[in-house]
């Protein structure tokens, strides 16, 4: 669909690149367009993650942002590094109950150590890439937080849907209310390249997007999709 390279190119023109994922070891990466936390990008270098540490702490960063801002998730993510256990031999080896309340930030911290111990035994056996499903069979592990994991730990090009993305197509006239999530994900992967950047960024953008402008009650004023928009 042109609609959907369209809106990509005046987002991309508007915000420049993201930068996404943020990474607690690049302290100086700044993106000073970014709402919210503001460390850890890296925009328009698209060589992370370098290593598999870095892979590890993106796959944690996509468990524990379910259902709660980035922020949050920064906090829980420093709480397990000072403790030694952001790692996937140190968490693998840590009671469940060590994780718990270094992880409170990010809310849910009951479910969510319980999937992060399934997490890293599913990463210490890995050998490879995964498939998407064999990421989906993770207990804890739904659609977005996989294709999170696909695209930005693993380099694969699997679009990432989030309520931001519903919300703002929505109202754009390009998606139904009752859409359903591999649906839109179809949506966006027929009408683009079959690119990993080009996927990071978008869905980097989409979410920049949606915290300036289409939020819950959207602030149509100064929105650069505003002569596009449906709403």
């Amino acid at each position: 669909m042109d609609e959907i390279r369209k809106i990509y190119s005046i987002l991309y023109d508007s915000y420049g690149p993201q930068g996404w994922w943020p990474l607690l070891g690049l302290k100086g990466g700044v993106n000073p367009t970014k709402t919210g936390s503001v460390n850890g990008y890296h925009p328009g270098d698209y060589s992370y993650p370098r290593n598999s540490a870095e892979r590890f702490e993106i796959c944690c960063g996509a468990v524990l942002t379910q259902n709660t801002s980035w922020p949050q998730v920064e906090k829980a993510l420093l709480a397990l590094k000072d403790e030694g256990l952001l790692s996937s031999t140190a968490m693998h080896y840590s009671d469940v109950e060590k994780i718990k309340p270094r992880i409170k930030p990010a809310g849910y911290f009951n479910q969510k150590a319980q999937y992060l111990k399934e997490l890293t035994s599913f990463f210490i056996n890995l050998r490879g890439v995964p498939r998407r499903d064999d990421v989906l069979g993770i207990k804890g592990v739904g659609d977005e937080t996989a294709d999170s994991i696909m695209l930005y730990a693993f380099g694969q090009a699997s679009f990432v849907v989030d309520a931001y993305t519903h919300r703002i197509f929505t109202r754009m006239g390009l998606v139904e209310k009752d859409a359903k999530y591999l649906e839109i994900k179809k949506m966006f992967e027929d009408a683009l390249a079959t690119d990993v950047e080009l996927y990071q960024e978008y869905h980097a953008l989409i979410v920049e997007h949606a915290k300036r402008h289409c939020k819950t009650k959207p602030e149509c004023e100064g929105c650069v999709l505003k002569e596009i928009c449906k709403y």
